[in-house]
């Protein structure tokens, strides 16, 4: 038998370019297949594949041919890639081409759900934004930021970002910064908008009506709590301690059973309350004595707080340095020393709290010594006329500005709580003295100041009468609905 080679049948060169073109074309669709995680993550609807009929080369030549021409001839479909379309700055849009050619959008429940272009597009300020952060997540860039910030002082408000706070942004066709606004209150909302040359800043500033209200309570646990409880704002209460700081030392005297009385000025917007402004009138009971404070404006424009009768609230000096401090030592000629261990004399007080707590000067006067002390620390002296001075010990840093010569006012920050020098932990060591000598802050007479002056008493005493009269009345309704 001679050798035999078996030949491989021999096709028409149009039958082969058409199969390599059909296997070329299927392994392209296999690639641009999304996967499952990236269907999933763009929500596009799933595209299905028909297995194409397979080629059989186990068959004589003849019948192969036929096989290959019958696939040739049969139309092929594949479905078309999905195409993300998306310009600088506009919502993603998916763009499906059908079977015919014709294109057109489809928006997803996302997508309709963006602003038009000529819509603000709104961003909530969220823990740790900062301005660029959220400049880039609308596309601007850098530059464009800047160029807000320099246009004016007031632009760099924008900087000052609270949690929560929306921003909106409005952009043109091509992407860019037409406005920027952020309403910074119920009461005021600032923007800039471009200009002809870079930008410019506005504030729209809403005056809200003056209502007068009453409130009443009395201290169980805390003032703060009890004022919360009458509705009174952080704000209001702190205003009504510094007025009757003078009579009451609210870290040491506020006993169970204190009580108050406040008409004061409210802002609304509509129905809505917006905040609260200045006390009219108040009255507060300490150990069953009570303190009275009428607000009055003289003829020259100057507001004060006075007694009921007229006589002055204001004294010479305010009784404690660091509001709702826990005295932690008091005075004592006789006391050891914590650190020392020896009998020292102490002569002020000492009030315990957090470093960093804001420390008020007690009267008018010029600071005399600012700077360390031995085992003072960093130290404050200041001399208030010829009689008096008064010593702030421990600060942890002084007030900006301050120096040797410097005028200050009675309630002005002049440093803030440490433990400088010899301490064990962070407080005020406050010292008083009356012609050179210690005495103890919590227990000397306080000179007071001018009373209403007489030309002014009949104005003061017309107000005066009508606010207290007006306070009497508010609480005998307000016991009258609770009585129901």
């Amino acid at each position: 038998m001679g050798n035999h080679k078996s030949k491989t049948p021999r096709y028409p060169k149009s039958h082969l370019v058409a199969a390599s073109g059909i296997a070329a074309a299927l392994s392209i669709f296999l690639l641009v297949i999304p996967t499952t995680d990236v269907e999933a993550k763009k929500t596009l609807i799933p595209l299905e594949l028909e297995v194409p009929p397979t080629l059989d080369a186990n068959v004589s030549g003849s019948r192969f041919s036929e096989q290959l021409d019958a696939l040739i001839n049969e139309t092929v479909t594949l479905p078309a890639a999905p195409l993300e379309v998306r310009k600088r700055n506009e919502p993603l849009v998916t763009v499906e081409a059908t079977s015919g050619g014709d294109m057109s959008q489809d928006y997803s429940s996302d997508t309709a759900s963006q602003p038009a272009k000529s819509d603000w597009l709104s961003i909530t300020v969220a823990s740790g934004n900062t301005l660029s952060v959220l400049f880039s997540q609308v596309g601007l860039s850098a530059g464009i930021m800047h160029s807000v910030l320099n246009s004016s002082k007031d632009a760099k408000r924008f900087t000052r970002l609270n949690v929560g706070q929306v921003l909106e942004f409005k952009l043109d066709d091509q992407g860019e910064l037409l406005s920027l606004r952020s309403k910074i209150s119920d009461l005021e909302t600032i923007r800039v908008d471009r200009a002809e040359q870079g930008y410019a800043f506005s504030k729209d500033v809403i005056e809200p009506e003056v209502r007068t209200r009453f409130a009443h309570g009395e201290i169980n646990s805390s003032l703060f709590l009890a004022a919360q409880q009458a509705g009174m704002s952080h704000n209001l209460t702190m205003q009504m301690a510094n007025i009757f700081g003078y009579d009451v030392d609210f870290a040491r005297d506020i006993r169970t059973g204190d009580n108050f009385e406040v008409l004061f000025e409210e802002l609304h917007v509509g129905d809505k309350r917006v905040g609260t402004n200045n006390i009219l009138a108040a009255r507060f009971t300490n150990r069953g004595k009570t303190f009275t404070a009428v607000r009055y404006t003289d003829r020259q424009g100057h507001t004060s707080y006075y007694r009921a009768d007229g006589t002055s609230m204001r004294k010479a000096f305010i009784r404690t340095p660091v509001e709702f401090a826990r005295i932690s030592s008091r005075f004592n000629p006789n006391r050891r020393h914590p650190v020392l261990n020896k009998i020292r004399a102490h002569n002020g007080v000492d009030y315990a709290a957090p470093t960093g707590t804001p420390i008020k000067a007690t009267g008018d006067g010029r600071i005399v010594h600012i700077g360390r002390k031995g085992g003072y620390g960093n130290t404050i002296i200041v001399q208030h006329g010829q009689k008096y001075k008064t010593l702030y010990a421990h600060m942890s840093r002084y007030a900006n500005g301050l120096r040797n010569g410097s005028n200050v006012s009675q309630g002005q920050v002049i440093g803030y709580v440490g433990m400088t020098g010899l301490a064990t932990g962070p407080h005020l060591h406050y010292e008083f003295l009356v012609n050179g000598r210690h005495v103890d802050p919590l227990r000397v007479d306080l000179p007071v100041a001018d009373p209403i002056p007489q030309s002014e008493r009949a104005a003061f005493m017309s107000i005066s009468n009508q606010l207290m009269a007006s306070m009497d009345q508010s609480r005998e309704t307000q016991v009258a609905l609770l009585d129901r």
